[in-house]
């Protein structure tokens, strides 16, 4: 039994050595993939080259795999889209109608997505010097194929399968993107590039979005729940949410809207809204201290009311009413000019003897 015992003992160790090797030949297999984790967590989606100046026009290959890439995706909005037949179009990275124009096409047809918004892109067009796309549905409910199909009777008579014709969609807009020439040829990165003024790809949900259009003040202050003097109405709701008390109040002439957060024992905010615009922001403290906030903090893009309304430019070629070599300020003016003389009726017609007139008996005689 001790002899079996110390041979035991004796093939122990000769019995370890080939475990040990090979768990030695596993551990180099078992440390590569830890190095190459990192090399896929540190790749960050950088923005592709500029397109050249020289590129060739687009190819049809091209053209499929653009059209295959957006139509159908779902993005967010950098900028408000107006209803309707009036959309965006995009030239070098400027963005038109914009401004006062802007809120003018808004306020008449209403905005068919705000900014930070998802838009879904639903066709896409590429034409010889820009590039369409249909937001929302776009202006136009488009036919679908079947719509497309007639059929022809034994007289000849071709007759439509569908009725319905192309109808106005109250939802939807469109953006089209010009370039100087031709659309030339793009990967779709670069193309994604350009339409990051108004169209974001990479934002992760809608307030991200919407956080990448604000002003950097604005934007910390969302991020910390806290409302300034001279945000909009959609600044408050992403800094506070929906107010759960509204009071609609007038002081004098004027007319304003507050938004009241919180109920005591808590701090609450009394935020006075006048035109989209908070002109005041007034904090009543648990230990009955009062803030009232009137400055403005943060300044916003708005356009001026006042010129709104353009000046009529005369074009260069308008006609005038100056004779050649005659001053402009010397010209007659409508205000100035005298009035233009009434009518004079026409003389009276000869009329016959005896002042009798048709049907009247003349000389006896009818």
């Amino acid at each position: 039994m001790e002899c079996l015992r110390g041979l035991s003992l004796l093939c122990f160790p000769v019995l370890l050595l080939p475990l040990s090797l090979c768990a030695q030949d596993a551990q180099p297999s078992a440390v590569k993939p830890s190095k190459a984790v990192p090399n896929v967590q540190t790749q960050v989606q950088t923005p592709a080259p500029p397109i050249a100046a020289d590129a060739p026009r687009m190819s049809k290959q091209t053209r499929y795999e653009i059209i295959r890439d957006f139509e159908t995706q779902i993005v967010y909005a950098r900028t408000a889209f107006p209803m309707g037949t009036k959309g965006l179009e995009l030239r070098n990275g400027t963005v038109t109608p914009n401004g006062s124009e802007l809120q003018q096409a808004l306020a008449l047809w209403g905005p068919a997505v705000r900014p930070g918004d998802p838009a879904h892109i639903s066709y896409v067009q590429i034409k010889d010097n820009h590039i369409h796309f249909d937001i929302n549905g776009g202006p136009v409910h488009r036919k679908k194929w079947y719509q497309h199909i007639e059929v022809s009777g034994a007289s000849g008579a071709s007759v439509p399968l569908s009725q319905s014709e192309n109808q106005q969609n109250p939802h939807g807009s469109y953006l089209e993107i010009y370039f100087d020439k031709y659309v030339p040829e793009m990967s779709a990165q670069q193309l994604r590039d350009l339409l990051l003024p108004v169209l974001d790809f990479n934002a992760r949900n809608k307030e991200q979005a919407y956080l990448d259009t604000v002003p950097p003040k604005a934007k910390e202050a969302i991020l910390n729940h806290y409302v300034l003097v001279g945000m909009n109405t959609e600044m408050v709701l992403h800094a506070k949410g929906k107010p759960p008390k509204k009071v609609r109040e007038k002081d004098g002439d004027l007319e304003y809207e507050e938004w009241i957060y919180g109920d005591p024992p808590e701090d609450v905010d009394f935020v006075r809204i006048v035109a989209d615009e908070v002109i005041q922001v007034k904090t009543m403290k648990i230990d009955g201290q009062k803030i009232v906030r009137n400055q403005k903090e943060v300044i916003l893009d708005h356009p001026d009311k006042n010129t709104e309304a353009k000046e009529d430019v005369r074009s260069p070629n308008a006609p005038s009413l100056r004779r050649p070599g005659e001053d402009s300020d010397n010209a007659p003016r409508p205000e100035a000019a005298p009035s233009a003389a009434p009518p004079v009726p026409p003389p009276d017609l000869p009329q016959p003897p005896g002042g009798s007139g048709p049907g009247e008996m003349v000389g006896g005689r009818l």
